[in-house]
């Protein structure tokens, strides 16, 4: 791949300094170049692809372990969603936002146009995570790092939450160009733009609408695991 001119390079330490300070400035629904963007330049995090403490698994017919340059399928831009995973053996549903969040996207391959790739990373074992795909009728492509530490280096360590990172390959280095994790996400699915077009908007109850508006109480209205599984998974 041809090296590409890219601007801000910063380390891991320095990450935090330089993002929060411009996401806090980013209002919401404002565009996602909004926090990686200062005048002209953008804030990238550099790692390297071949680094031996981001070791993931993808299942290619049987079960396989080895590095897969970030999942990147030879694309020079990666979006991650690090999806939270229950670490007891004996939980009947994952997180219930990821669940619901990832199941909206099944026509991915327009990405490509753009030389980019939208995958889930988990922290789960790579056979459950399978399994669990398949049950709640995910569509996505799953890699799990349960031998590796990357969620904590992105910000998304298990269980301390989700999030979506994006990755920018330049030759044989990689740059973490975006991060966001919490509400943040939502302004990648399609699920509160509709709802935002809609008379009575979310609902939700911390929201300031005219007197007599219905209210629900907050993520009350989302879909949670078991509703995706009876409406997508395959024993519905």
């Amino acid at each position: 791949m041809t090296a590409r001119q890219v601007t801000a390079r910063i380390d891991r330490a320095g990450w935090p300094t330089v993002i929060r300070p411009l996401v806090t400035a980013c209002p919401p629904a404002r565009g996602l170049d909004r926090p990686v963007e200062k005048g002209s330049t953008s804030a990238t995090q550099s790692d390297h692809p071949k680094n031996p403490r981001h070791h993931w698994k993808v299942q290619c017919g049987k079960t396989t372990e080895g590095e897969v340059d970030h999942g990147s399928a030879g694309k020079s831009q990666l979006i991650v969603y690090n999806h939270m995973w229950n670490r007891d053996p004996n939980a009947e549903w994952q997180c219930g936002g990821c669940t619901s969040f990832t199941s909206e996207f099944t026509r991915l391959d327009f990405l490509d146009n753009y030389d980019a790739r939208f995958v889930i990373v988990t922290p789960g074992p790579i056979d459950a995570a399978l399994a669990y795909a398949e049950r709640v009728g995910n569509k996505m492509t799953w890699y799990s790092t349960s031998d590796s530490p990357f969620g904590a280096d992105v910000d998304a360590p298990l269980g301390g939450g989700f999030g979506i990172n994006v990755f920018l390959r330049d030759g044989e280095t990689v740059y973490r160009s975006w991060h966001t994790s919490g509400r943040g996400v939502e302004q990648l699915t399609f699920t509160f733009a509709l709802a935002d077009a809609l008379p009575y908007g979310r609902q939700e109850q911390w929201q300031d609408s005219p007197a007599g508006w219905p209210k629900a109480p907050t993520y009350s209205p989302w879909l949670d695991s078991a509703d995706i599984a009876r409406l997508y998974g395959s024993q519905k």
